[in-house]
């Protein structure tokens, strides 16, 4: 192991900090996939659709183009110049190290509230399972996962690849046991038609409706962006860039889409409500109606693997951004050290002890505290999307000017890029209506301006570590 003593990781330079290289494009692809569909997409469509009705497809087009254009700025960016710490490495390049230190990390904080979350959501289920206490499923899972993060890359691309092609599998079967229902292909069903689709009408809410569907699906595609963060490792960069954006976009858009016209031809609007559980999920009232046995219990074990794919993910994207941010200065040096296997070991293990603090602040559930943590996750996307944007602006012409561009390229500059600014400003003022959502927006801007003046105490350290 190449290492570095804590005595001397303050003052000398870690002699290991390269990455490993051994990430495929399908790596990728299933690693944005597995990352985007969560728990979210089975337990939380419903909260959407009941806002909307089925004109909720509307907002789920608006966020899929604003993620969309997000993700070609952040390829292009990606493509050009690979980094383990994707945007908060461009972040830096465009707007200096105050950029660079606070979204790396801001998103590195929202990925280990997730992880918390996700945890606790999954040892839920699992205890029922086997009547025991949650904290045994979650001890035995954290352990799990942290010795997949210490192996090589390739292992861990290669486990998140079917733990992510599960998901995958799963909700390709829902599409077309769903378009049979709705067509009459199964024994004893009958042609839907537009009965539950139209029965309230395309648009029962109005467009405030919308709106309020636009809030409740706005970040649904979060996730996806975890591609960039591992391009790094991956064996040819930019084509595999290149393919995981274009197929990620597609393919979570059709998921996304599709479940929703599924549910909506086949459910009667009064039906359809958020889940707290896998029996009250609109995807099992579907199966129901399939008459698929077992359907609750499928359910579960599918929401179980998708928080803890999704845990995985979250857990190397962590890490990674850890090393990138020590790498910086913007972090202990310690942490940019790798192993014989390229792997940032302390990064990996400092992603799960506050994995663990983060399963515990949600069972203890402090007053106030775990709130303003959680009401400040829900609005870093927009902080994250808004400096994609404005580091796309300012780096294009520097990409155009020096030839880095390669095949992936964002469209339409400079107009594209500054209406995905305008419609995320947008939704913020949407937020600000909400009194829902008017917490996030307040929340995360505290912890922002937080992060932004704790960069200041770092500022020396990262010149010396350029220089270095």
């Amino acid at each position: 192991m190449t290492s570095t003593s804590p005595a001397d990781a303050g003052t000398a330079a870690p002699s290991h900090t390269g990455l490993g290289q051994g990430l495929k494009t399908r790596h990728l692809t299933m690693m944005g996939l597995g990352s985007a569909i969560g728990a979210g997409l089975f337990l939380g469509t419903g909260v959407g659709i009941r806002a909307a009705g089925p004109a909720v497809l509307l907002a789920y087009a608006v966020a899929g183009v604003v993620v969309m254009c997000v993700m070609q700025m952040l390829g292009e960016m990606a493509a050009a110049r690979p980094a383990s710490g994707a945007f908060s490495d461009y972040a830096r390049q465009a707007f200096g190290h105050w950029a660079g230190f606070t979204m790396g990390w801001l998103y590195w904080f929202m990925l280990i509230m997730v992880l918390g979350a996700e945890m606790t959501g999954a040892a839920a289920i699992m205890s029922a399972w086997f009547g025991v206490p949650p904290w045994i499923p979650a001890l035995v899972c954290v352990t799990f996962f942290a010795v997949v993060n210490l192996a090589r890359v390739r292992g861990f691309g290669e486990f998140e690849f079917w733990f992510a092609f599960i998901k995958v599998a799963v909700i390709v079967g829902f599409l077309i046991i769903g378009v049979a229902l709705i067509f009459g292909l199964l024994p004893g069903h009958t042609f839907v038609g537009t009965e539950h689709f139209l029965g309230d009408g395309f648009m029962p809410n109005g467009w405030p409706g919308v709106a309020a569907g636009l809030l409740a699906v706005a970040f649904a595609f979060g996730g996806i962006e975890i591609v960039t963060i591992a391009a790094a490792e991956s064996e040819e960069p930019a084509h595999s860039i290149r393919t995981a954006v274009r197929s990620v976009i597609w393919r979570i858009g059709l998921f996304y889409i599709g479940s929703v016209l599924v549910i909506t031809f086949l459910l009667p609007y009064a039906d359809i409500q958020g889940a707290e559980t896998a029996a009250e999920s609109p995807f099992t009232m579907v199966l129901e109606i399939a008459d698929i046995p077992g359907v609750v219990g499928i359910m579960e074990l599918v929401i179980v693997l998708s928080l803890l794919s999704a845990f995985n993910a979250q857990i190397y994207a962590s890490s990674r951004l850890c090393h990138a941010l020590a790498r910086e200065g913007d972090a202990p040096r310690i942490f940019a050290v790798t192993n014989r296997e390229d792997v940032p070991v302390n990064s990996v293990v400092l992603s799960m002890v506050f994995a663990f603090v983060s399963v515990g602040l949600q069972w203890w559930n402090p007053t106030g505290l775990l709130d303003f943590l959680l009401n400040a996750v829900g609005g870093v996307m927009i902080v994250v999307w808004l400096l994609i944007a404005a580091s796309y602006l300012k780096l294009h012409p520097q990409l155009e000017r020096s030839g880095e561009i390669s095949t992936v390229r964002m469209w339409g500059y400079p107009w594209l890029a500054w209406a995905v600014v305008a419609a995320v400003l947008g939704l913020v003022v949407l937020m600000l209506f909400d009194a829902g959502s008017r917490s996030q927006v307040f929340s995360v801007g505290a912890v922002f301006v937080f992060l932004a003046l704790l960069s200041l105490t770092t500022r020396g350290r990262a010149t010396a570590a350029t220089r270095g």
